[in-house]
């Protein structure tokens, strides 16, 4: 039932109906939600499933449906991401955006889901995620005076210009004020004043690739396997930090549109390129860098009662100390002072900012200075336990002493133990054991072959048991309570002085973005470093030479082979043929891939590269049925092609591999003309690959159309004399010649000749009717150089930088092109051909 923030009897309740039903697995998320309500950290929530994001979702009502706020928020990084956009029917934007997110939790109101009545929105919302908790709460809570409220409150001064952006922005603004309260309810903590990072992401800023594309391109997840890195993120991804991690992923779904921007991301990346030593300093330092985002998001929480449970107390001190770990390794990133371009010197100047050694002073004012950030359990132990200095708290002292008793008391009673029995025992520490007793077995002859009966709680491990004795578990409950005296003592000197850094604690989110934009800038310097890849430029035209698909260079280890790409605005209609198993989907997702790399600012596999940007990347790739939304091959087919139809523009780049496949040749033939006529309307870059050989005809209707195919030889065996194909995969100009190669795909497999034979002559005889090609009119084809030669001039113009030479000599071969165009096409009018 939709939730009420404003009761504080409901976790209690929830608690109590948990233990009766002893925590089965139907409420293990409520079980991870609540136990937050009785000291467990933040983190075990995000543990359960990998995800850690929590978004608040709502539509406009009325005449305002279709207008969409939405705020989410990382548990592991103070990061508050409003957006409010309009989204059509299919609510494409909407999901796309949910998918890049990862959501652990939606939160929606009730009124969406109200006595059963689902809106539109809420039922595609749970289809699409069907394992994602879906919360229902009152729609009291989406108030936009109470979302100004919270960010007024919450918002950091380096980040307060987002108000200007937000504050007639009221879908957006109710979703915020639903997510912080709702974050309030469930970590019984709030964030503290003036400490988040507040951002507002439009839609217009990033390139829109929806989810089904996504998928299709194999952008972070392998369709075969979820755990194969082959993916572009796999092929792209060196990251050392995982706020590195999380800023490639994001920027591979949503690719950049402003060219500046890209432009120095990739003069960041040739330099780090060019300058070796600058490269694996940086790569050195980023490495020792831990989560910066996740220590955020602890450090500007506050509890909100006064007493903390000690697992929450010891969690602080290890983040302050983490913090001290990350402060000390900012000089090593001061070698950026050597840098040239424009955004590493950026980062260079943000390194530079004193607030840094302000905080690192403050720190070591209450920290010890040798107090450094371990990984092994007990060496952390020890460092939580001895991190404030000693003398500012008396009874920390007495405390640590105590501690320090019993630790000996533990080392000399395993000594005796050891004389006793003449064994050679030695403590030994674990997180979940506390200390106990080690005793390899190396030259050990036990009386009777049995350890003595005082050892209890015995196990054995390769060549060594490990056991303990009454005693010893006295003294590690003794030691366990002496701990949390001394975690709750620093804790309260520990929030005294994140009381102080609370102040500064903006400069930390801009050493966040230093240290990911950083590792993302250096994983793609290091992807170039593994394979040849080019810088791209950026025009009006969509030009590779040599072409290589990414994700299938890494999966060969070997080259694969190579393709040109022409795309402009005088052909930017390419149809594709050639026989199954030639390379067409293949190529056609090279090309998909590689516009995201270039936009991202990432260099591309291939020897040149040029790419016009796009808004909006749409694949239709895929002929399998979907039974979760009960819908055919050809009813997906035709879903996806009507998005594409409603959303692409003039600056898309579309991908359109084997529509119509479902239904009948005729029909499909049919609906493959009129979307292809339909697209060629826009000025979209599209690439259109299909079996329907009867489309190539619309390179004689249309001038901006090109047909080009995938190439084949065909062989004969020595011995048996039978013909053989050999896919050499390369793209040609012009539409494919071979005819009947789904028959020759079907003589591999065991169908008897005679049926084989048959499917022959009758395919034969529909060839015949349906390729009855009609002789291309004289007039089209003069029209169509004309066009031609004016689309290149424009072309020419725009993007030359030819020497005057170079150029007059580019020209006249220009005009040589269009004069043999038009001898081609009919000697009509020969004496206008100077004139024009």
């Amino acid at each position: 039932y939709p939730v009420d923030l404003s009761s504080s009897y409901h976790g209690h309740l929830y608690l109590c109906f948990l233990k009766e039903t002893d925590g089965t697995e139907f409420y293990s998320g409520l079980i991870s939600k609540w136990s937050l309500l009785i000291g467990t950290s933040v983190s075990s929530v995000s543990t359960i499933s990998g995800a850690s994001v929590i978004v608040a979702v709502v539509e406009g009502r009325g005449l305002a449906r279709g207008e969409i706020g939405m705020a989410s928020i990382d548990l592991k990084c103070p990061e508050l991401i409003l957006s409010q956009f309009a989204d059509t029917g299919t609510y494409a934007k909407v999901i796309t955006r949910l998918h890049i997110l990862m959501p652990m939790e939606i939160l929606m109101p009730d009124t969406a889901s109200e006595k059963g009545k689902w809106t539109k929105l809420f039922k595609l919302i749970t289809e699409n995620f069907p394992s994602v908790n879906l919360t229902a709460i009152q729609r009291k809570y989406y108030n936009e005076k109470k979302g100004l409220e919270y960010i007024q409150q919450l918002c950091a001064p380096e980040f307060a210009t987002v108000l200007m952006e937000v504050q007639a922005k009221y879908y957006c603004l109710a979703t915020a004020a639903a997510l912080l309260k709702y974050l309030e309810f469930i970590q019984s903590s709030f964030y503290a004043a003036k400490s988040l990072k507040v951002i507002f992401k439009g839609s217009e800023q990033t390139t829109m690739i929806d989810s089904a594309s996504a998928a299709n391109l194999e952008l972070v997840v392998n369709n075969r396997d979820n755990r194969s890195d082959y993916t572009l993120l796999g092929v792209l991804n060196h990251t050392k930090t995982p706020g590195g991690a999380r800023r490639l992923r994001s920027n591979i779904l949503e690719p950049l549109l402003d060219v500046d921007t890209i432009t120095t991301r990739l003069d960041a990346i040739q330099e780090l390129l060019q300058n070796e030593e600058l490269f694996f300093g940086l790569k050195n330092a980023i490495g020792h860098f831990l989560d910066i985002d996740r220590l955020l998001s602890v450090l500007v929480q506050i509890p909100k009662q006064e007493t903390v449970h000690a697992q929450a107390a010891e969690s602080k001190i290890t983040h302050v100390i983490q913090l001290k770990h990350t402060l000390d390794l900012v000089p090593q990133l001061r070698v950026l002072k050597t840098c040239n371009t424009a955004l590493l010197k950026a980062y260079s100047a943000t390194l530079e900012d004193n607030r840094f050694d302000i905080i690192l002073e403050q720190i070591k004012t209450v920290v010890n200075y040798d107090t450094t950030y371990f990984k092994g359990s007990l060496n952390l132990r020890t460092q939580k336990c001895y991190a404030v200095r000693p003398n500012i708290n008396a009874f920390l002292d007495i405390a640590r002493r105590v501690y320090t008793e019993i630790v000996d008391d533990i080392a000399g009673l395993v000594n005796k133990l050891g004389e006793k029995y003449g064994f050679p025992l030695r403590t030994s520490f674990s997180t979940s054991r506390g200390f106990f007793v080690q005793m390899k077995l190396d030259g050990v002859v036990l009386p009777e072959g049995k350890l003595p009966p005082e050892f209890i709680k015995v196990t054995k491990q390769k060549n060594s048991y490990g056991f303990t004795t009454a005693d010893l578990i006295k003294m590690n409950g003794r030691c366990d309570e002496a701990l949390r005296e001394i975690f709750h003592m620093s804790y309260v000197v520990i929030c005294q002085l994140l009381t102080t850094i609370h102040e500064h604690i903006h400069c930390l989110y801009k050493l966040s973005d230093t240290v990911s934009m950083l590792d993302m800038l250096l994983s793609l310097a290091n992807a170039c470093t593994i394979s040849d890849y080019v810088r791209p430029e950026f025009t009006d035209t969509l030009a590779i030479k040599q072409g290589r698909h990414p994700i299938l260079e890494r999966m060969a280890r070997q080259q694969p082979v190579s393709n040109n790409t022409y795309i402009s605005e005088g052909s930017n209609f390419v149809i594709v043929t050639g026989p199954n198993m030639s390379g067409k989907s293949t190529y056609l997702k090279q090309v998909a891939l590689c516009q995201i790399m270039a936009q991202i600012g990432s260099f591309v596999p291939a020897e040149y590269a040029s790419f016009r940007i796009a808004d909006q990347i749409f694949t239709r790739i895929g002929v399998d049925d979907d039974f979760e939304t009960n819908s055919s091959t050809f009813m997906l087919e035709m879903k996806e092609i009507s998005y594409i139809i409603h959303n692409a523009s003039d600056r898309s780049l579309t991908i359109i591999d084997e529509l119509g496949r479902g239904t009948s040749a005729e029909e499909g033939i049919g609906i493959c003309h009129s979307v292809c006529e339909f697209l060629l309307g826009l000025k979209a870059f599209t690439l259109f690959a299909t079996h329907f050989l009867e489309l190539c005809q619309l390179e004689s209707l249309y001038p901006n159309v090109e047909n080009q195919h995938m190439e084949v030889q065909h062989t004969r065996n020595r011995d048996s004399g039978a013909e053989q194909v050999v896919y050499t995969y390369l793209l040609s100009r012009g539409c494919s010649d071979e005819r009947q190669y789904g028959l020759r795909a079907a003589e591999i497999t065991s169908l008897p000749p005679s049926i084989i034979q048959e499917a022959k002559l009758v395919a034969c005889k529909v060839s015949q009717q349906l390729l009855a090609k009609r002789p291309a009119d004289p007039e089209t084809q003069r029209q169509r150089a004309v066009y031609h030669l004016a689309t290149r001039l424009l072309q020419t113009a725009r993007n030359s930088r030819l020497d005057p030479e170079s150029l007059r000599m580019y020209l006249k071969g220009l005009k040589k092109q269009y004069e043999a165009e038009l001898q081609t096409a009919a000697p009509a009018r020969p004496t206008d051909t100077e004139e024009e």
